[in-house]
């Protein structure tokens, strides 16, 4: 099976930046398609980015356009998460996920595999 651990969270004042990562290891067509996705208390898990096996193809969430980036390194089996303009609404507890091949990226029940989590704090 796959498994998955987030790293990288952590406080961080609101403008600031944040690089989450992501390592994976298990077969590879079963994380062909890498996503993040973020939970805060009260509200339901929400889609924020995913990436291709290449690279090449990348989707995010409207409120994530133009302040995250997704990307990954097969060589380190590892998935990033760049976060810029971070603001206090951002913080939630981020999760990575994989799947293996397919056409749905931006639900949860679209994945397969998770990670624990990893805290990410935007203070005012």
């Amino acid at each position: 099976q796959v498994q998955l651990v987030e790293s990288g969270g952590g406080l961080v004042q609101a403008g600031g930046s944040l690089r989450l990562s992501c390592a994976a290891s298990g077969p590879t067509f079963n994380r062909e398609i890498m996503g993040w996705f973020r939970q805060a208390p009260g509200k339901e898990r929400a889609f924020v980015a995913a990436v291709v096996w290449s690279g090449a193809i990348t989707y995010y969430a409207d409120s994530m356009k133009g302040r995250f980036t997704v990307s990954r390194d097969n060589d380190k089996n590892i998935m990033y998460l760049q976060t810029t303009s971070l603001k206090p609404e951002d913080t939630a507890v981020y999760y990575c996920a994989a799947r293996r091949f397919g056409s749905r990226w931006s639900s949860p029940g679209d994945y397969d595999y998770w990670g624990q989590g990893t805290q990410v704090t935007v203070s005012s």
